[in-house]
C-alpha cells in the first residue's frame, strides 16, 4: 500500500486538476449562452432563404439553370469537415471524425476535404485522406466575413466543375446534453418543395434570374456559416458536460484518496502501538 507522503501528494494533484476543470466549466458555460443563443438566431433566416430560393427556381421567367443548380454525374466529391480546435470536449470530435471516414468509405469515387479545425485535419492526416484546404482558429464568436473563404472555395471548385457534389459534416446543437453529428449535401442547391398553394406572386427586381444569381452564393455563404455556429455551440455545450464530470469524478476520487489514506495512518498508528506493547511486555 502507497504511503501517506504519496497519497497526499496524490490528493493535492487531483484538487489542482478539478480547480482546473472547473474553471473550464464555468468558462464554457459563459461562452455556451452566447453561442447557443447564435445558433437559435439564426435558424430563422436560413429557412427563410431556403424559401425564397425555393420560390425562385419555380418562376417561370428563371430559364438558365444556374451553375449552383446544376446536377451532374457524381466523379469526384468535397467534404467540408467541421471540428473544434481543441480538445476536451468529449466525444465529439471523435463522432464527427468517425461520420466522415465512414461516409467517405462508402464512395466508390475520389473525396476531397476542406477541413475546419485542427482535430479533424489531424484525424484526416493519420488515416491518409487528400486534403484540399484547411481552415483554423476561428473565433469564439465568428462573423460571416470571417466565413467567407470556406465557402468560397467549396463555390469556386463547384463552379468549375472540380467537385459534382459537396456535403457538410458538422455537428448539430440539439440539447446541451445532445448534439447531433450531420452530413448534408451543400452543392447542388436543391431548392425546397414548393406546392402550388404556396406560391406567393413577390415582385422581384431587376427580374427573378437576376434576383437567384445573387442569392444562391449567400445562400451556400449562410449554410457555411450557419454549420459554423452550431459546430462552436456543440463545442461549448460538450466541454461544459466534460469538464462538469471531471470535476465530479475528480471530487470521488479525492474521497477514495481520503479514506485510503485515513487507513494508512491507522494501520501505522496500530502498528506503533503494538509495537510498544510489546516492547514494555518484554522489559516486563
Amino acid at each position: 500500500m502507497a504511503s501517506t507522503q504519496i497519497l497526499r501528494r496524490r490528493i493535492r494533484s487531483v484538487e489542482s486538476t478539478s480547480k482546473i476543470c472547473r474553471a473550464m466549466e464555468m468558462i464554457a458555460t459563459a461562452k455556451m449562452r452566447r453561442a447557443q443563443d447564435q445558433a437559435t438566431a439564426g435558424r430563422p433566416y436560413a429557412e427563410k432563404i431556403s424559401q425564397v430560393i425555393a420560390d425562385l427556381a419555380v418562376q417561370p421567367r428563371v430559364r438558365a439553370i444556374h451553375p449552383l443548380l446544376q446536377k451532374r454525374e457524381a466523379k469526384k466529391i468535397a467534404i467540408v469537415h467541421m471540428t473544434t480546435d481543441r480538445g476536451l470536449c468529449g466525444g465529439l470530435n471523435a463522432n464527427l471524425n468517425r461520420l466522415a471516414i465512414s461516409f467517405i468509405l462508402k464512395q466508390s469515387v475520389p473525396v476531397t476535404l476542406v477541413t475546419v479545425g485542427r482535430k479533424g485535419r489531424a484525424f484526416l492526416l493519420r488515416v491518409g485522406q487528400n486534403i484540399r484546404a484547411e481552415f483554423t482558429g476561428i473565433s469564439d464568436r465568428p462573423t460571416l466575413l470571417e466565413t467567407l473563404p470556406i465557402s468560397r472555395v467549396v463555390i469556386d471548385d463547384y463552379s468549375n466543375g472540380e467537385v459534382d457534389l459537396v456535403y457538410l459534416a458538422y455537428p448539430r446543437f440539439v440539447t446541451t446534453m445532445v448534439q447531433r453529428p450531420m452530413m448534408e449535401a451543400l452543392l447542388p442547391v436543391e431548392p425546397a418543395t414548393v406546392s402550388r398553394t404556396q406560391i406567393i406572386e413577390y415582385i422581384y427586381e431587376p427580374d427573378p434570374a437576376a434576383v437567384l444569381d445573387q442569392l444562391l452564393p449567400r445562400y451556400v455563404e449562410m449554410q457555411v456559416y450557419h454549420a459554423i455556429v452550431e459546430l462552436i455551440a456543440s463545442e461549448q455545450s460538450a466541454r461544459m458536460v466534460a469538464m462538469r464530470n471531471a470535476s465530479d469524478n475528480a471530487k470521488e476520487l479525492i474521497e477514495d484518496l481520503i479514506l485510503t489514506l485515513n487507513k494508512v495512518r491507522q494501520e501505522t498508528i496500530t502498528k506503533e502501538i503494538c509495537d510498544i506493547s510489546g516492547g514494555a511486555e518484554a522489559l516486563a
